[in-house]
């Protein structure tokens, strides 16, 4: 959904996606506090008593020129199904938050296969970047085993975060903003890219 604002700043929406308590909003902090940027928004977000999203975070980061990532979390819980097919549309890159933790696995599941029936053909086109977060839990479920789990064979960077640390957020937010303005301004650069990008990040998890 690229357009133009009133300012005539270019404007890309990046979507963090996954499961319940997965670290979306904790990431989206820990990227606010790290990324050194020209424009940088309040976040806003709306949660109940014990942290969990309502219907979005969101905030806005401008890193060069004239361009401008507008960022946004989903709630997780299941019953927020509808606010998530509204907040994903539009999207140009997506950041899939997985949740280490071998309680979430079905959760984890749940969700991939939620966020691909929502994009129906465009699933095989978007970015999407992959975030194995929770890498700091002492039961974390092998990152091998959680890529054969949710069937992430496609051509998608996979990385390892710890978002209450900001390891790795940084990276993964970098490759979902490269891969949304290939992906909408070079298109017959953009495959051959994020083809390459994910044999480079995979060779670890092999």
């Amino acid at each position: 959904m690229v357009y133009r604002d009133s300012q005539g700043r270019i404007r890309f929406k990046i979507v963090f996606w996954g499961p319940s308590l997965s670290g979306k909003t904790t990431m989206l902090k820990a990227l606010y506090n790290r990324l050194r940027v020209k424009i940088k928004g309040k976040i806003k977000s709306i949660e109940d008593p014990s942290g969990r999203t309502l219907f979005f975070d969101y905030v806005p980061f401008g890193l060069r020129g004239n361009v401008v990532f507008d960022v946004y979390t989903v709630p997780g819980q299941r019953r927020h199904r509808r606010q998530r097919k509204i907040i994903l549309q539009g999207a140009d890159a997506i950041i899939f938050v997985v949740d280490s933790s071998p309680d979430a696995l079905a959760e984890n599941i749940y969700s991939f296969r939620e966020l691909k029936e929502f994009l129906g053909q465009e699933f095989d086109e978007i970015p999407i970047v992959v975030a194995l977060n929770k890498r700091d839990l002492d039961d974390a479920l092998p990152e091998r085993v959680l890529v054969k789990a949710l069937r992430l064979d496609g051509p998608w960077p996979i990385h390892k975060t710890i978002a209450t640390e900001g390891l790795g957020v940084k990276r993964v937010f970098q490759d979902a903003a490269q891969l949304s303005i290939l992906y909408r301004a070079f298109p017959n650069e953009y495959e051959r890219f994020r083809r390459s990008l994910a044999l480079e990040t995979r060779e670890k998890f092999r």
